[in-house]
């Protein structure tokens, strides 16, 4: 079910008209049909699956499936879980009970994300949104199972936040995402399950993850020598040295006031 709440938070859509009528749908290519008959499998109130066939930019004719809720109890349930009706690609957000998180961020990836490799052959798991809550949501859980932190903003043209992970990384937060047996898009699992399998090739370069510094970090930094703070921070003395200066320049240029990043 936490699957399936963030599946609708993120493809789905919810009209709601007057005198309790609504719907809940989700309209997905005919070839993602065994996800919509599951969830039609798992919601216990009354759903329903269509199809139909339609003119694209991308084919002459494409076939899609369409799940469909109507149940008025089902509608308010999610509703009040946190499933606005109308546009909601900004405004959606985590819901606040506790939720199965593995399912849950599964979810928006099946919807709106990507896994797979690039070009170059790095594996890559990755999640587009509007929503600042959710971003902050998925980046959060990133770095707590894998270690890795992921500072994203949007990007200037539609302001689209768009979190990235490569390389061994990619593989532990998929590995997390996609356990044995769970709900998910076949194809993306079938991706998955080779993302999950990749360990790197002897003589390909490792990628180091950047470092960023905390307040409290800034702090040893600047109240202590080069040496004394590599060593309490596990830092290299030029690493020390330059945020040192970069942190003193920022003092003079701002009143004294210290970047936090």
């Amino acid at each position: 079910m936490a699957y399936l709440f963030a599946f609708l938070q993120t493809d789905g859509s919810y009209w709601k008209g007057g005198k309790n009528k609504g719907r809940i749908t989700v309209e997905l290519s005919a070839v993602d049909l065994d996800i919509l008959q599951q969830f039609q499998r798992i919601v216990p109130y009354k759903s329903s699956i269509r199809f139909r066939s339609r003119r694209t930019n991308f084919a002459e004719e494409h076939a899609t499936a369409i799940w469909s809720l109507h149940t008025g109890a089902a509608r308010h349930a999610l509703e009040a879980l946190g499933l606005p009706s109308g546009r909601k690609a900004a405004t959606v957000r985590p819901p606040d009970i506790p939720v199965s998180e593995p399912d849950y961020v599964r979810g928006l990836v099946d919807a709106d994300g990507s896994v797979g490799f690039t070009a170059r052959g790095y594996p890559f798991i990755s999640f587009t949104t509007l929503s600042p809550a959710l971003n902050a949501y998925f980046c959060d859980k990133v770095h707590e199972v894998t270690g890795v932190q992921r500072t994203v903003n949007p990007n200037k043209r539609d302001g689209i936040y768009n979190p990235l992970l490569t390389s061994e990384p990619a593989v532990e937060f998929t590995r997390w995402l996609y356990y044995e047996g769970c709900l998910a898009l076949e194809r993306k699992r079938a991706r998955a399950r080779e993302v999950a399998q990749w360990t790197r090739p002897e003589g390909m370069r490792r990628r180091t993850t950047r470092k960023r510094w905390t307040p409290e970090e800034d702090a040893v930094a600047l109240n202590s020598t080069i040496k004394e703070g590599a060593r309490l921070l596990g830092r290299t003395e030029q690493s020390v040295q330059l945020r040192r200066w970069r942190l003193r320049q920022a003092q003079e240029g701002r009143g004294g006031r210290t970047p936090l990043s």
